[in-house]
């Protein structure tokens, strides 16, 4: 056996750096669905935040005016005054400071008075990820009635 040259022991410092290339690829291909998956459920408890936001707007609304905005007047209703009918009877200030005229994808959210599902008061939905009714996971659709299985 040929004694080891004390010079030529151990890893350079390339070869080090190829062994953490490789554990850091190794680790993103692991962690990165999860880590996606995480993004999309906090996007998803954003858009659910913002419609709980928008829905005590309306109802402060509803509560001076005597009803919620009609479907033409839409969420703007809820920083500016209608012009439109029906007209507020008691408009008195913005129902909300900032605008939330967006999902947190982007895609705008629907407001429909009355309601398909509230037919006494309003649906406000995010269509999710995709922009397009249904789907699941990051693409399912958050609401503002509670659902039962539909």
């Amino acid at each position: 056996m040929k004694p080891i040259d004390p010079k030529q022991a151990g890893l350079t410092s390339v070869q080090i750096l190829v062994v953490v290339v490789i554990l850091g690829i190794i680790a993103a291909v692991l962690l990165a669905p999860r880590l996606l998956g995480q993004a999309g459920r906090a996007l998803q408890a954003q858009a659910a935040e913002e419609i709980e936001t928008l829905g005590i707007a309306l109802d402060r609304y509803a509560k001076d005016n005597g009803d919620y905005p009609s479907t033409e007047q839409g969420l703007k209703a809820l920083w500016e005054k209608p012009e439109a009918s029906p007209i507020p009877i008691k408009w008195e200030e913005p129902y909300i400071q900032i605008p939330i005229t967006e999902d947190p994808w982007g895609n705008p959210y629907i407001y429909i008075r009355p309601g398909n599902h509230d037919q006494y008061g309003y649906d406000l939905i995010s269509f999710g990820s995709d922009g397009v009714e249904g789907g699941t996971g990051e693409a399912e659709d958050v609401v503002s009635w509670i659902r039962r299985d539909e």
